[in-house]
């Protein structure tokens, strides 16, 4: 499990700013765009925190700052791109946790989340709720534990394709409780969000703020909120902790990642800015509208959480042999 919570915001380098002379050498390419990279479409989680940042982000620094959707085969051909790129600053990546999930799931990955990125720093946190088609006798996670050691594959679950967050979150859930359910996979989240609503399968790990308005409206029944703790959207709606599955959360973190080699002073320096943006009330507003929760941490500690959940992630999909190819 995680130690960087949702609801906690971690200290940014405040005491290590860039003199004057090293920020204008880091930024001195005035005329040059600086790029954000989301690998993901327009309208994921990436790419709205990206366009946020984008516009105050080029106040800040007196230059442009420019969003490019670099989109294919799960963020690999965006990270790719970045990976690549000239370590001066004016690439940067707006990425999610996919991000370490990826090496487990796809073989000669071309580029590795560890040693070729700088961490930024964190930008947010999306939460998943497990839910259930109502017409799904269990009601508790306990009771669909249950149900499953009866008849093992007999539950079924979608997601929006092997390997996704949705995917590998149902995994762990599996892992942890010692069950086996079966897994309907989609291309997308729009055709397993109807059948789910249309019974042809009994469960789904959703983003909060879609789940929610399908809960509220009697379509769907809460199981569990994936978070460490309970969900301000849905406060009756008790966690994978609370419901006997101790120290198990399905948090997804979002990230901004620079190329390795990019000097400490311009990771400090845009390390700050970004973290005063995140930190407006302007932020909060404008991501609970899209089911996340603003949130900076310094470079370290999303490096620290990097290496964690690679080795997390990676045990999941070991152990329950998920592949993609």
């Amino acid at each position: 499990m995680t130690d960087m919570r949702r609801r906690q915001t971690l200290p940014v380098l405040a005491g290590l700013m860039a003199g004057p002379a090293l920020v204008r050498a880091a930024f001195a390419s005035q005329d040059q765009p600086v790029k954000i990279v989301v690998p993901f479409t327009p309208g994921t989680g990436p790419d709205i925190i990206a366009r946020f940042v984008a516009q105050r982000l080029a106040a800040k620094l007196g230059q442009p700052v420019v969003v490019e959707n670099v989109a294919g085969a799960s963020g690999n051909i965006g990270s790719q791109q970045v990976a690549r790129a000239k370590p001066d600053g004016h690439t940067l990546m707006s990425s999610v946790n996919t991000l370490v999930m990826n090496p487990s799931l796809y073989k000669n990955l071309p580029y590795d989340p560890v040693t070729d990125f700088v961490p930024l720093g964190l930008t947010a946190w999306g939460s998943l709720v497990l839910v259930a088609n109502p017409n799904q006798k269990p009601n508790t996670l306990a009771e669909l534990i249950a149900a499953a050691k009866a008849a093992p594959k007999a539950l079924t679950y979608g997601s929006p394709g092997v390997g996704t967050p949705h995917h590998l979150s149902m995994a762990l859930v599996e892992t942890a409780a010692g069950i086996e359910l079966l897994h309907v996979p989609y291309k997308g989240t729009a055709g397993a969000v109807q059948d789910l609503l249309g019974g042809q399968i009994g469960y789904m790990f959703l983003p909060v703020h879609v789940s929610a308005q399908h809960i509220r409206a009697g379509k769907l029944k809460a199981i569990a909120a994936g978070s460490p703790q309970r969900l301000p959207q849905l406060p009756d709606v008790p966690t994978l902790a609370e419901s006997g599955l101790k120290g198990v959360d399905v948090d997804m973190w979002y990230g901004f990642f620079l190329p390795k080699g990019t000097p400490p002073e311009i990771v400090e320096r845009l390390n700050r800015e970004i973290a005063a943006i995140l930190a407006t009330p302007e932020a909060k507003a404008a991501f609970q509208a899209q089911g996340l929760i603003p949130a900076t941490s310094t470079s370290a500690a999303l490096g620290e959480s990097v290496v964690r959940d690679r080795a997390r992630w990676a045990d999941v999909v070991a152990k329950r042999g998920v592949t993609t190819e």
